[in-house]
């Protein structure tokens, strides 16, 4: 098959194509032929080794937790996928070695669900990490009717999702950061924009002023620190970043985890229309490096995603 693979830890250049032999079929897996691979800022993280300590990895080693395709052949022990169905999958094993970033992945029956009928190929890449990441936050903290939600980082991949899923969970108003070119993007989604840096605490406090019932920070710092403050209830503080810090004030930290019940929600809420993924920009497979260095830049609106 072909592949993108590193044989060491190292920058983006490491990254190059490959032919590499398909991958083994094991009893709970799903081998699915990629039609389309999203990238996240954890691809980068695993490309630099940084999991190495929590995360066996083999080489060469293909990145890559998000895919969207076709279900080529099953394990004798799956019994809730078929080849030919169509997939999405937030391929996260329990080793570093077999990514998306391929023609073929072999996924964990545990990681997969029916792609939504009404997403492209591009946009049903982009939904599974992102995806389950912002839904896993908002379920943490009891999201739902009438609450006042403040999402960090509201224009990227996570959060651009979590706005939207915060209202399709019943929340009243949300309230998103980004910079000033995203805030038409922002209140596109549903969310009332407000800009991050110096001034925050009383920029939201003017659109909320009696401070807000959820927070998701996907930062950490001082953004952190001016949820806190905001917050009626410091439990409903959830971060993706800073463990430690959001434990000091009371909150939890979240590590996103593969779930076919939670993918089959966030296919259902697209199917539904009540969720829309944005992909910023599409590269072929062989172009993964300049998609890697545009998503480690920050500022990408929605998701980037890999053409296989």
């Amino acid at each position: 098959m072909k592949a993108i693979a590193i044989d060491a830890y190292g920058p983006a250049d490491r990254l190059a194509v490959r032919e590499l032999p398909d991958p083994p079929v094991g009893p709970d897996t799903v081998l699915v032929r990629v039609r389309a691979a999203g990238v996240n800022p954890v691809d980068g993280k695993i490309r630099e080794g940084h999991l190495a300590a929590a995360i066996p990895a083999h080489f060469p080693l293909v990145p890559g937790w998000d895919a969207a395709g076709v279900v080529a052949a099953v394990g004798p022990a799956v019994a809730g996928f078929a080849v030919g169905d169509e997939v999405i999958g937030y391929v996260r094993r329990d080793d570093l070695q077999h990514g998306t970033y391929a023609e073929l992945v072999p996924a964990p029956e545990r990681t997969v669900a029916d792609k939504p009928v009404r997403a492209s190929w591009a946009e049903a890449a982009g939904l599974p990490l992102a995806g389950l990441t912002a839904y896993q936050a908002l379920q943490l903290t009891r999201t739902g009717a009438g609450d006042t939600v403040l999402v960090h980082g509201a224009a990227g991949g996570v959060g651009h999702l979590a706005v939207q899923i915060a209202r399709a969970l019943g929340a009243g108003k949300v309230i998103g950061t980004a910079g000033e070119a995203n805030h038409d993007f922002v209140r596109s989604l549903g969310a009332e924009p407000v800009s991050y840096g110096d001034g925050l605490l009383d920029r939201v406090r003017a659109v909320a002023p009696d401070g807000v019932d959820v927070a998701l920070d996907l930062f950490g710092g001082a953004a952190l620190d001016v949820s806190a403050e905001l917050l009626t209830r410091p439990a409903r503080l959830v971060s993706t970043a800073d463990p430690e810090h959001v434990t000091r004030l009371g909150g939890s930290y979240l590590f996103v985890r593969p779930s076919t019940a939670d993918l089959s929600v966030l296919a259902g809420l697209v199917d539904a229309g009540r969720l829309t993924v944005h992909v910023a920009r599409t590269f072929p497979l062989d172009q993964a490096a300049e998609a890697q260095r545009l998503v480690e830049q920050g500022h990408v609106r929605g998701k980037v995603v890999l053409e296989v």
